[in-house]
């Protein structure tokens, strides 16, 4: 995984969230390219832009302030910064830099759940972050339609011509990450205010990517950020790095996970955070484990006579 190796068979990539949370100074290859050196690239982007807007510097179409952060996206486009966001936000740290602030989620078409969200908002101090590669997924793509006709109509009884403002107030209220800058032309979202990611980012781990830095350094600011990368970086370098596997923490993880599902023949597993911090824990990692390994078929399709995971309980 490291050396950016295609160990992705069944879409021929490689599976570098490793790279997401790397050092400006490692050096991972795909194609001959250092992808370190992209990804810092997104990272300085993305900061900038947050700082931008967490100073006042970047504004609402009628030049308040933006304060509410609402992420558009279904899946790992908002499991996983669901999850982070509300497993730090009461630390003391992150409750001091995000105070006045808000971030939100719009994940299922269900007009209630638009409703909910929004219902307390104003519109004028609201910015939504499209998360979507293609910007085709259909769940997503509703629901950022819905999100901007609701800024045209909030806004259309303060200016005289909604229609000839409409560009200014994309530009103003919506942001994206894709890579379908085609896609987000036509939508109406200035190209400044895209950050993309790659193909070798699976969804379930894309809270490493701008789809999670974006959201969270508008909420908390690039310093909380940068040590939440670093984390990351941390235990991956512990997990590279340790040779003996006993006293290697994700290789246990998986030995034990591998006893229990296997060996021991269980065919579940119950997650029960005790923490009101990792209330969102469980549907994060439903996803990441059993996305990746629920299947009943092989590659090539043929059913298989064993398990390849266990079905994880704990979401209330």
């Amino acid at each position: 995984m490291f050396s950016g190796k295609v160990i992705n068979k069944s879409e021929n990539r490689s599976v570098l969230h490793v790279a997401l949370r790397a050092g400006k100074e490692k050096k991972i290859e795909v194609g001959g390219k250092n992808v370190v050196s992209e990804v810092h690239e997104v990272l300085e982007k993305v900061f900038e832009f947050a700082t931008k807007v967490r100073e006042g510097k970047f504004v609402g179409h009628s030049g308040k302030r933006l304060t509410n952060f609402v992420v558009i996206g279904i899946g790992g486009s908002y499991l996983g910064v669901d999850f982070v966001y509300e497993a730090i936000r009461h630390h003391e740290e992150c409750k001091k830099a995000s105070r006045g602030l808000q971030l939100k989620f719009i994940p299922n078409v269900d007009p209630v759940d638009f409703a909910r969200v929004t219902e307390d908002l104003d519109p004028e101090e609201t910015l939504f972050i499209v998360n979507s590669k293609t910007f085709t997924t259909a769940e997503t793509m509703l629901n950022a339609r819905t999100c901007r006709n609701w800024l045209f109509e909030k806004y259309s009884p303060k200016i005289k011509s909604v229609e000839e403002v409409k560009k200014k107030i994309v530009a103003c209220h919506m942001c994206a990450v894709s890579t379908s800058l085609d896609k987000t032309d036509d939508f109406g979202i200035e190209r400044d205010k895209v950050f993309p990611f790659w193909d070798w980012v699976g969804g379930r781990f894309s809270v490493w990517s701008a789809i999670g830095v974006l959201p969270l350094a508008l909420a908390f600011g690039c310093e909380v950020v940068k040590q939440f990368l670093a984390g990351g970086e941390n235990i991956d370098d512990h997990f590279a790095r340790t040779r003996e596997p006993e006293k290697n923490v994700p290789a246990m993880l998986g030995v034990i996970g591998f006893y229990n599902t296997f060996i021991q023949e269980m065919e579940s597993r119950a997650i029960l955070p005790y923490s009101q911090c990792l209330h969102r824990f469980v549907p994060h990692i439903q996803q990441v484990s059993m996305e990746s390994n629920g299947k009943d078929v092989s590659i090539d399709g043929i059913p298989l006579r064993y398990p390849t995971g266990p079905v994880i309980f704990g979401e209330p």
